[in-house]
Formats: C-alpha cells, structure tokens, sequence
C-alpha cells in the first residue's frame, strides 16, 4: 500500500505524504484515487479512525470517503505524546470532540466494529453516549477497552443486544450487570480486569443468556466475591482462563467454576487455581494447554487441585503442560492414582525444566497414555534427580510411541538414562530428535563423545531414526 503509515499521520502533514508518494509513482499519476469507493473505505478500515479522518485533506475525492467506513478505533493515546501529558485538558477535549464530530458526521449506515480505549475519568457520561451511538447503528463488534478511576456502569443495552455477534471488555472495575440480560448473536465474548459482583444469579445469567457462543476468554478477572458459577454452553468451542491472582498465592478461597461445554476444541488454563475449575466435557479432539506458574505455597492443595482439573480433561487429543504445571502433580503425588487414562491422547508437550522432579514420578504421568504418539520436551530434563536405577516402563513405550522431540540437551547422566530407556522400549519408534543446548555447544570433544554414546545405544525399534544437531 502506498497510501500512508501510522507513522507518517503523526507526524507530517497528511496531503504531503500523500503527495511525494504519489510522484513516486508513475509521475504522479494517482492511481489509488481511481479505485471504487468500497476498496478505499476497506483500505481505511484497517487504520485508526483518527488517521482515516486525516485523509479527508488529500483531494476531494477523499474528503468524504471517511464517513463510510464502517469500522471505528478510537484510541486517546495516540493524542499524547507522553505519560506526563495524558490529563492535559487541551488534548482531552481534543480526543472528545474528534469523537462527537466523527459519531455525529459519519454515514448512519451500520457499524461493523467499533473499537474505544479511553479513560473514563474524563467524561463518563460522553464514553456512555459514544456506546449508545454505536450499538444504534446496530454495531456487531464491541471492543472496549477502558481505564476506570471510579465506578462505572455500561450502557444495559450492551447486555441487553439482539445484533452484538462480539464483546470484548478490558475495564479495571467491578462490572455492573442490568437485570435483564439477552445476547442470543453473541459468538464471542472476552473479559478482562473486571471484578465480577456478589451476586452469582447475574453473573450466572451472563454466561447463560449467549445460547451460541463460541469463543469465550476470562483473562485475569476478580472472581473473589462469587462462590460457585456454572458455565453450561453446548456451542462453545474455545475457552481461555488466565487466573493469575490479585491477592497472595496462598489464598485459595476463590469460587468454584464448573465449565460444561461438550464441543470444546480448545481449553487454555493458566494460574494458580486460585479458583477450583471442574471441566465436564469437551471435543476428543481438544487441545489443552495448562500453565500452572512455578509454586512457593499451598503446594499439596494445589496439588490436588491440578489433578481434578487433569480428570475433566480426559478426552483431549492434544495436551500442552508447564513444567510448573508437572511439579504440582508431583505434589500430589498420593492422588496420582485418581488420574484417569488419557485414551484419546497422542500428543504431549512439556514446556520447562523438571529442576527437582524425578524421572520416575514423570513416567506414572505417561502410564495414563497409553495412545500416545509424540514426546515434546521443550527444554529437557534440566536438573533433574538422577532415577537411572528405575526401571517403570509405561504402557505407550511399548506400544504406540513414534516421535521424540528433545530440545536443550545438556548430556547429564540423568538425559541419557532417560533417552536410553525410550531408545530400548518404545517398540514403534520412528524417529528421535535431540536438540543440544547452547551450553553444550562450548565444548566439542565431550559433545561428540556423547554423541558417539547415544547412537551405541540399544534400539527397540528397527526403524528407528536418532538425530542430533543444534
């Protein structure tokens, strides 16, 4: 595109930019200005409003092209030029009045999205009828991302909405819900940094009046003042929840949120669970990803948490997991043998070091899959306890393991045991790559003669290809 960047906007003249680009280009023939209405307004869509109300002083032919685009962003920020000028009056009004004048010159056709990142502190009655104005020309997409100093309350009729097929919600305050709440359209909603209110029948309503959501995303809410909420929606498919408390580690009494969702696909988890989550269905064919932060406190109980959150996840096809999230199972470790069998899995990710876990507690985990196929350690063993005296074997090295991906390989005595034993086992092995860490790099000769050590290993499987490199 040779229109403009964001960059350009700021800080040259718009009708000059525009022009010396043009000359640029077949002696100044303007070729961009040749295109229909409806390609330019799609060009504009993708910038800033303010930088798609900016274009109005190139030519007369771009002068009233702004007024259909049918997506909105507002973003104050691009008025300040530094923190220490954000309260400035001059560039509040500014923000507010280009906001009025864009709402109240615009085409009244409908609004696509509708994209405001403000702070509320300067006008909460203004950024209320700015929504107002958006969800009357019937917005699809509502993105709202608001810095709150005070309480603060949305519009009911972002709640109460038969047209919003998205909400997206970022707002540092508690979130005031209307009586009545109705969003049959909705197929996505994201919250994040709300506090949701003492009152478990509201907050229950909300999830349960979205009939045909999809995608739904809690990312680092206050769930403190709620006991106990149930999320039943059949037509979900992704779930994301980033819990990372507000208040210490060490407190656990959250609220218990129980997720009943039989077509989910896609389930990310990551925190301390704080809160309890309970998971009672899900697609055979989902992905899960569980990121449980390295523990300081209430080990056992989180411990024992995790495992509950490991049997609701049972079906998963795919599963992605912390090295924090293996060294509270290992704190639990008296529950491990509450931990179903993963019959659907094939796919296992291991993303960080086991610095004080054994290999031991490691293979109970892969015993519970029996199906799996690919082994992803994304940063090795690390410091691991040596366990090279056990010799467990789990069900899927003999019967179902076929690739092995090791990354960060240091050469411990601990790594090699654990290779050798894969090596030795896993019956239809295909292929096993290990990636030697940087470390390692620094000295050759030992660097080969491990390497030399590990192709002299035993091998269950024929076909077995082993490859080593950086």
């Amino acid at each position: 595109m040779i229109l403009m960047n964001s960059k350009s906007v700021g800080r040259f003249n718009v009708k000059e930019v525009y022009e010396e680009q043009s000359s640029a280009i077949n002696g100044g023939y303007d070729n961009i200005s040749l295109l229909p209405d409806c390609i330019l307004d799609h060009i504009l869509s993708y910038l800033p409003t303010k930088e798609a109300v900016a274009t109005s002083v190139l030519s007369k032919r771009w002068k009233y092209l702004w007024i259909f685009v049918p997506i909105l962003n507002f973003d104050d920020s691009l008025l300040y030029s530094s923190q220490f000028e954000f309260r400035h009056s001059i560039n509040v009004t500014c923000f507010m009045n280009f906001v009025d004048k864009v709402l109240l010159q615009r085409d009244k056709s409908n609004i696509e999205r509708f994209r405001l990142s403000c702070r509320v502190c300067f006008s909460a009655s203004r950024v209320n009828e700015w929504i107002l104005s958006a969800v009357k020309q019937n917005v699809q997409e509502l993105d709202l991302c608001l810095f709150v100093e005070e309480p603060f309350v949305l519009p009911a009729c972002v709640f109460d909405n038969e047209i919003l097929k998205v909400i997206k919600l970022e707002m540092n305050c508690n979130l005031h819900l209307p009586p009545r709440i109705s969003i049959p359209c909705l197929k996505t909603l994201h919250l994040r940094l709300v506090t949701f209110p003492n009152d478990n029948n509201t907050v229950q309503s909300l999830f349960s009046s979205c009939p045909f959501l999809e995608e739904l995303a809690v990312l680092d809410c206050e769930w403190m003042n709620l006991k106990r909420i149930s999320i039943t929606i059949p037509s979900l498919k992704i779930l994301i929840i980033d819990d990372l408390p507000f208040c210490s580690v060490d407190d656990l009494r959250g609220c218990e949120i129980s997720i009943d969702a039989g077509n989910l696909i896609f389930f990310k988890y990551s925190g301390y669970l704080s809160n309890k989550i309970n998971i009672y269905g899900h697609s055979s064919s989902a992905l899960a990803l569980i990121n449980i932060p390295t523990l300081s406190g209430r080990r056992r109980e989180i411990g024992h948490r995790t495992v509950k959150l490991f049997g609701g996840l049972v079906n998963v096809s795919s599963l992605r997991i912390s090295s924090g999230t293996i060294e509270a199972l290992f704190h639990a470790e008296d529950m491990m043998d509450n931990l179903p069998k993963f019959e659907n899995l094939t796919f296992l990710e291991l993303r960080g070091e086991f610095r004080k876990h054994s290999i031991k507690l490691l293979i109970k985990l892969l015993q519970r899959m029996p199906k799996l196929e690919f082994l992803h350690f994304c940063e090795g063993l690390g410091q691991c306890e040596d366990d090279s005296g056990m010799k467990l074997l789990p069900d899927c090295a003999l019967s179902s393991l076929k690739t092995v991906d090791y990354k960060n390989f240091c050469g411990t005595n601990t790594e090699i045991w654990f290779l050798r034993f894969l090596l030795k086992n896993a019956v239809v092995l295909e292929k096993m790559n290990v990636y030697w860490s940087k470390n390692s790099l620094k000295d050759p000769m030992n660097q080969r003669e491990i390497k030399e050590q590990l192709h002299a290993l035993p091998k269950g499987s024929l076909h077995c290809a082993l490859l080593i490199t950086t």
